[in-house]
């Protein structure tokens, strides 16, 4: 993949629904079962998120507005070539809604920009399959 550009998709057309990211690792080890905002310190708009992204690896993401129809049907056939679900019209609705924001205070301190720039030699360099991630939950996202 580091031969070309991958294309993203922003649907609605807009791209400014809001996004909140959170690094989980710790409460996601742990057996406890809770409800929480789980979100992080900064805040983006989708096409910010893949603006900032791109520029800490070094790779540039066009993004192409497209209607939510054709985006559901994007990624469901890239998804079926990937044997997985790239994402669902529920995700889609709520992407669109903006219910990945709450003005709640993070519960992280993380900052992606700073996990990214850590991580950013190995960032996108290989696919994590999520349904094959959901059947296996034994297996961590870097088998």
């Amino acid at each position: 993949m580091d031969e070309f550009d991958v294309v993203t998709g922003a649907f609605g057309f807009s791209g400014r629904y809001i996004t909140r990211r959170l690094l989980q690792v710790e409460q996601g080890q742990s057996a406890e079962d809770i409800i929480r905002d789980a979100i992080g310190p900064e805040t983006y708009t989708y096409r910010e998120l893949v603006h900032t992204i791109g520029t800490i690896i070094g790779k540039n993401r066009p993004i192409i507005s497209v209607s939510p129809q054709v985006g559901y049907w994007a990624g469901w056939l890239i998804g079926r070539l990937m044997g997985d679900m790239l994402i669902t019209r529920d995700e889609i609705v709520g992407l669109m809604q903006d219910l990945l924001y709450t003005t709640s205070p993070p519960i992280g301190e993380t900052r992606l920009t700073e996990w990214a720039r850590n991580h950013a030699s190995t960032l996108g360099l290989h696919y994590q399959n999520e349904i094959h991630r959901r059947l296996h939950r034994e297996a961590s996202y870097t088998d």
